[in-house]
């Protein structure tokens, strides 16, 4: 199963497995573009045998970014680095390449996590950011500014043209980041999103501006390219979201038209009451792949492909998302049993041998 295609709608592209590669924050940018850096981290990735590489979070604008190293696709200048960069890996083999779209809202201004973790900037490099509410990212953090009608009006623009953007730099896919604490899971969690307007309060009235979004990325991408969302499926916290809320989420994204949703959690508080182990968001995915018609992939810790197989045949979820093992050995899948004896090809014939 792990290595069987997923076919997703009629004219659409297909994955010729059921690994991709997560996207994973390198703040290695200058000015939002890539460089160097991005080349050859991201080639590796490419010849990994993932159906599809997810290029690390991008800020839709400088200001939606979380630190000043962060990709970002808002300028010319940025997408048409962006589009070097996407010609180059095209060229050289034809792993789908994707990107996932983002805004920090709170959780941005940040220093770079191995400079200083979980602190923001200061001084000149630094910028004021937004949020559903006042309320601040962690203790010792600035207030975000409560976000107007006039600034959710501004975002949705910003989230258009870089969507925009990604279409004429050619990706196969682009994901919709509502997770993690960023800005769209902002106003998704009664956590942060204390508001008592049209954008806050109910249920339904927190998913209006993720939704708005949602709709505007649907009718500009195109339908044989791939739609996604990474979204949380719970926030671990007793006034969180709980899986009961995100099944509803999910189906208005699977009415809209997207192709799939990739499962992840926590996220809006550093600390929550998040327990680590092995696909430890199971039962989430499962809930959402009963109740909807969405793909349905998962991250966090989903590497063992035993377990993987076990849990795609009993229909859990559809496909597993993966990160950190590939920044450790981006050809790690090559040297599994399991994967080898199932057929996984080594995709660069000049690597051939050293397996």
């Amino acid at each position: 199963m792990i290595l069987k295609k997923i076919n997703f709608k009629k004219g659409k592209k297909k994955l010729n497995n059921r690994i991709v590669v997560s996207p994973m924050c390198q703040y290695s940018a200058r000015d939002g573009c890539p460089t160097e850096w991005h080349y050859r981290h991201l080639s590796n990735l490419c010849l990994s045998g993932a159906s599809l590489v997810t290029l690390e979070s991008t800020a839709v604008s400088n200001h939606g970014r979380i630190s000043n190293k962060d990709l970002a696709i808002g300028t010319n200048k940025q997408k048409k680095e962006f589009k070097k960069l996407i010609n180059f890996l095209q060229s050289n083999n034809k792993t789908l390449v994707g990107i996932q779209l983002s805004h920090a809202g709170r959780k941005g201004s940040s220093e770079v996590p191995w400079i200083k973790k979980n602190s923001p900037l200061k001084g000149k490099s630094s910028w004021q950011t937004i949020s559903s509410s006042e309320l601040p990212k962690d203790k010792g953090w600035p207030k975000p500014k409560k976000m107007s009608h006039k600034d959710i009006k501004s975002v949705i623009n910003d989230f258009k043209k870089a969507i925009l953007n990604s279409l004429e730099v050619n990706f196969d896919s682009l994901e919709l980041h509502m997770a993690h604490g960023y800005l769209l899971h902002q106003f998704l969690s009664p956590v942060c999103n204390t508001r008592n307007d049209n954008f806050g309060g109910s249920m339904e009235k927190r998913f209006k501006f993720p939704l708005e979004i949602a709709r505007v990325a649907r009718r500009l991408w195109p339908k044989n390219k791939l739609l996604g969302a990474r979204i949380t499926g719970e926030d671990h916290l007793k006034d969180g979201i709980k899986i009961s809320e995100t099944v509803k989420f999910c189906k208005k994204l699977e009415n809209i038209g997207f192709d799939y949703v990739c499962v992840s959690s926590g996220g809006i508080l550093t600390k929550t009451d998040l327990k680590f182990k092995k696909f430890f968001r199971a039962r989430l995915a499962r809930e959402i792949k009963k109740k909807t018609k969405l793909k349905v992939g998962i991250t966090g810790m989903t590497d063992d492909f035993i377990l993987a197989e076990k849990y795609i045949k009993k229909g859990y979820f559809d496909n597993v998302f993966i990160g950190r093992p590939f920044l450790k050995n981006p050809f790690f899948l090559y040297n599994q049993k399991i994967l080898r004896r199932k057929g996984l090809k080594i995709l660069p014939t000049q690597y051939a041998r050293a397996f």
